[in-house]
């Protein structure tokens, strides 16, 4: 055994330990973050606003503070864009971890000094948890790879602005520097296409252990790999046999991934996002994800199926059930307060607290983290209809993950009554309008990660057929304008 592997044995078993006292505490565990919460933010103009002074206990909370979500909290976040201070929370957020809006373009979410700890040992805390469970810890004496972002940012009023992924960048501990690829002006090339190149020049010859990433960017990576050496991933990188993953699902691409490594690996998933670290998988052996109650985070859930009633109730940790699935609001040490980032979750299991993401309370792609939602599709396609004359009857769009040829595209089915007389510039111009509501979908299409959009033509009355065929045609029953899968469009009727 290395002096590696020893010491990391040593350091999982410590950072397991210690989780194991918040782990049988849940309730008062999050009760303590929830009173620290309150007590921290009652200073800031938010929490004069909202009278966290009056504030003891979540019902009044739930009284002072509605849910919300990045429209709510803009005005707030405007001014600490401008660099006032203590608007959300104490002071400024060191970083503006820039995502995608819905209605606003850009949205921009304050990373502070007390959240910051909690993006960086999330990931490395899964990892940890992984060697503790399986004794595995191989892949610290070889080569880590983490496919991400630019860690290029920009400042301004002294606070650093940039993609998640870049700014975690800047955080990758002193003792995995000498392992991890790939170097950091190879991780300063915009263009995907051109780095993943650079990526792959740079570690084909090398002792690669554990790939993170994107599951659809490792894609690409791996594709390129077996292009170039013309052997399979696990060949190449004899010894790799970890796989570290987040934002979005990675069943589409689990077949694709084991014929492209020609075996199995271990892999762990992450539940990352712009606004926290919430979750990991803690467990080779259980389903779900392990959730963070001590990171800062105080957790609500709201049922789905309840979520657009007035009034719905907000669960806390102690209240929720297994087999539910559940809106997830969350207050943070970034000033972010009954936040709904519109992912819904289902616990697997109440000791400990795991979930699953099931996914949006909204219809929506992510397969490429592009977060591509339904009043998006609907105003980019609104636009391209304006002063054209076409028609279109109904429609939904689904990611093509593994096409024939070339790289992977939103694909989108239409049913028209009167159609284009140009299908190409018609597609361009739905594509161009989503790109300029999207800015993730518009970094994809410039780093070639995706291609433009594509469709394909449905048959007359061809939607109807369709939920006919389920029992759902007609009443309240409506088609998904977006899918984030192709459960539904494989099933629908196409023509030339």
């Amino acid at each position: 055994m290395s002096i590696k592997s020893f010491f990391a044995k040593i350091y999982a078993r410590s950072v397991y330990k210690k989780a194991t006292k918040w782990m049988q505490n849940p309730v008062e565990t999050q009760e303590k973050v929830f009173q620290k919460l309150i007590s921290e933010g009652a200073s800031t103009v938010f929490g004069k606003d909202h009278l966290f002074s009056e504030i003891n206990d979540h019902a009044d909370f739930c009284n002072s503070v509605n849910i919300t979500d990045y429209e709510g909290l803009k005005p707030y976040i405007e001014r600490v864009v401008k660099g006032e201070e203590n608007i959300l929370w104490e002071g400024k957020p060191i970083y503006f971890a820039k995502t995608s809006g819905t209605t606003s373009g850009a949205k921009y979410i304050p990373i502070t000094k007390d959240s910051i700890p909690n993006h960086i040992d999330g990931a490395k805390n899964a990892l940890l948890f992984y060697i503790h469970e399986t004794g595995k810890t191989d892949f610290v004496n070889g080569k880590m790879i983490f496919l991400q972002g630019s860690p290029v940012l920009e400042e301004k009023h002294g606070i650093k602005f940039g993609r998640l992924s870049g700014i975690a960048a800047h955080y990758v501990p002193s003792y995995l520097q000498k392992n991890r690829l790939p170097k950091w002006e190879t991780n300063c090339i915009e263009d995907w296409e051109t780095k993943v190149d650079a990526i792959v020049r740079e570690t084909q010859k090398e002792d690669m252990r554990l790939i993170s990433g994107i599951p659809s960017w490792v894609q690409m990576y791996f594709e390129k790999l077996v292009q170039v050496s013309g052997k399979p991933v696990g060949e190449l990188f004899a010894n790799f046999d970890l796989f570290v993953y987040g934002g979005v699902n990675y069943e589409p691409y689990r077949t694709k991934f084991e014929k492209l490594i020609g075996r199995k690996v271990d892999s762990i998933e992450l539940f990352p996002a712009s606004e926290g670290f919430f979750a990991f998988q803690d467990s080779q052996k259980e389903k779900g994800m392990l959730l963070l109650l001590d990171a800062g985070i105080f957790y609500e859930f709201v049922k789905a199926e309840e979520f657009f009633n007035e009034n719905a109730r907000r669960y806390t940790i102690g209240e929720v059930e297994l087999q539910v699935n559940y809106v997830l609001i969350i207050s943070t040490n970034a000033g972010l307060w009954a936040y709904n980032i519109g992912d819904t979750v289902m616990f697997t299991s109440l000791d400990p607290y795991r979930i699953v993401v099931t996914g949006r309370i909204k219809h929506y792609i992510s397969a490429f983290g592009e977060h591509v939602i339904g009043k998006e599709v609907e105003l980019a396609l609104q636009k391209a209809l304006e002063n054209t004359g076409v028609i279109v009857n109904e429609f939904t769009v689904a990611p093509q993950v593994n096409p024939e040829t070339g790289l992977p595209y939103h694909e989108w089915f239409i049913e028209f009554e009167k159609e284009p007389e140009n299908m190409e510039y018609f597609s361009l111009a739905i594509d161009n309008e989503l790109r300029q509501q999207n800015v993730y979908y518009d970094d994809l299409i410039k780093g070639n990660v995706l291609q433009v959009l594509k469709i394909k033509k449905v048959p007359v009355n061809g939607f109807q057929e369709y939920m006919k065929s389920i029992g759902k045609l007609g009443g309240q029953n409506k088609l998904p304008r977006l899918s984030n899968d192709r459960k539904i469009v494989d099933q629908l009727k196409t023509k030339k």
